[in-house]
């Protein structure tokens, strides 16, 4: 008599469980899906590149020994003898700073070779040093493997030593063929640098650029290739490490050529540009390229105001230190890096964001949709972030301390840019009272602000005035700058 009595208990239990499975949504069903991105997107090593923030440039060469920026093609090889080379002092001066990307000139436009180029005795192979037997490409990449650092290699398209230069297909196939052995013989190579520079006298020149960049994405799948017209990156169209105060990722790459692109262009982007191409800004820490010996790096506040304006401005700073003539970097430099690097942790390392309670005008999803202004505030600055919902106009969010009022003089603002940079124009209040504004965010905007140093602030409100979508943002930071103090407001 049981059996009948434990079938009918089954069949009046799963009736319950269909039924309550019929009213009750799953939690799979409430969960908020991201918002759709908005195109173009950066690819992945354009991410990994932007995250680095600050990389690293060694101009070396005969120029070293010349005492000159620009070679002629005809020095004589067996000038380059350096005594003390050491590409170890190199990676451990970059690593100090805090680069995980070096980039060396493998080739600069006098078209001496720091490597045995079996398609120029213009090279290595002529100099003292090492009896011609030395490369200095291979010590700089097994140097900086050794230490966990990435490299990039330089390559000049104008060449002032090779005498097919001016021939088109004589001369593309000279540059493939170095292009070649290069991308082949030194293993990763994370950034190729395409240089737009010419003489004005230099014979014309058409440049098989599409060839170029089809080679080197077919060695080396990963890489991200700089030039005047990207694809990867784009020049800043400044040697001073300035972004514009106008920071767009994007721009129509059809619009630009090497050389002889639209500097302007190129220094703001293009908020309707069809393409990611993010901008990069090289600079010197000396005055020169290339190392002199009456020359000295730039003191500690120039080389922060750069900061500022490069990486403060979305883009990445190429910071070029030049190795001297033993072939090392010099004390002084070493030591004004070491001071750069703690300067920009000391302002950083705390975010006194971190003590404040946070609200925002509203939140995709909900209360726990997965996008509220919470986020901004920990350590993923990419992929989590707040989103307010998308039938909302008016987007802020707002900072408000927990106990002693703000000192601050630094306002950080990041942008989830892995679902493409949206954000045109924005303001920042300090308990109701305008205090900064700016057009462009990115990957990373740095307000160092102009009225100097914010004391007793109890709320802070950043403001989206204008934006491509649902502005996203992935990170908010208050920080003392105590390098450049101003006066208080």
């Amino acid at each position: 008599m049981a059996k009948p009595y434990n079938s009918l208990s089954c069949l009046v239990v799963s009736f319950f469980i269909t039924l309550l499975q019929l009213i009750t949504p799953s939690q799979q069903e409430n969960i908020t899906p991201p918002p759709l991105p908005i195109l173009p997107l950066p690819n992945y090593a354009q991410l990994k590149w932007q995250q680095r923030e600050l990389i690293m440039f060694h101009h070396f060469g005969v120029n070293t020994f010349t005492d000159s920026e620009w070679g002629t093609g005809h020095e004589n090889p067996a000038i380059f003898n350096p005594t003390r080379l050491d590409a170890n002092q190199w990676i451990d001066t970059a690593v100090q700073a805090g680069v995980t990307l070096v980039i060396l000139t493998a080739k600069h436009h006098d078209g001496f070779c720091l490597w045995p180029s079996k398609y120029t005795d213009h090279s290595v192979i002529r100099s003292p040093w090492k009896n011609g037997q030395g490369d200095v490409v291979r010590e700089f990449v097994n140097a900086a493997k050794a230490r966990g650092v990435d490299v990039g290699l330089y390559l000049s398209p104008w060449d002032l030593h090779d005498r097919t230069y001016g021939l088109n297909k004589e001369y593309n196939e000279h540059y493939l063929a170095q292009l070649q052995e290069l991308l082949n013989k030194y293993g990763d190579v994370k950034e190729i640098w395409f240089d737009g520079a010419k003489g004005s006298n230099a014979p014309n020149m058409t440049y098989y650029f599409d060839d170029w960049c089809a080679m080197v994405k077919e060695l080396q799948s990963a890489i991200n290739i700089f030039s005047d017209a990207g694809p990867g990156i784009r020049w800043v169209g400044n040697e001073n490490g300035f972004s514009g105060s106008t920071s767009w990722s994007t721009i129509n790459r059809s619009l630009l050529s090497i050389p002889n692109s639209n500097v302007d262009y190129l220094n703001t982007g293009d908020p309707q540009g069809t393409d990611w191409v993010p901008p990069e800004c090289d600079v010197s820490i000396r005055t020169g390229w290339f190392w002199h010996k009456s020359q000295a790096p730039k003191n500690l506040s120039d080389l922060l105001e750069i900061y500022y304006k490069s990486v403060g401005r979305n883009c990445v700073l190429l910071l070029n230190v030049p190795p001297n003539t033993q072939g090392l970097i010099s004390d002084s430099d070493v030591q004004r890096l070491k001071d750069f690097r703690s300067a920009i942790d000391t302002i950083f390392s705390t975010n006194l964001a971190n003590n404040c309670s946070i609200k925002a005008s509203s939140q995709r999803g909900g209360k726990n949709g997965g996008f509220g202004p919470e986020y901004v505030l920990d350590n993923d600055h990419l992929w989590t972030y707040w989103a307010p919902r998308d039938d909302k106009d008016d987007h802020w969010i707002e900072l408000k301390t927990k106990s002693k009022p703000l000192r601050f003089n630094v306002v950080r603002i990041q942008e989830a840019i892995g679902l493409g940079q949206r954000i045109k124009m924005h303001e920042i209040y300090v308990d109701g009272k305008k205090i900064a504004n700016g057009t462009t965010i990115g990957y990373k905007k740095l307000h160092r602000l102009e009225k100097g140093t914010v004391s007793n602030a109890y709320s802070v409100r950043i403001k989206i005035i204008g934006s491509r979508g649902p502005p996203l943002i992935s990170s908010v930071g208050l920080h003392f700058d105590s390098f450049g103090i101003q006066k208080g407001r």
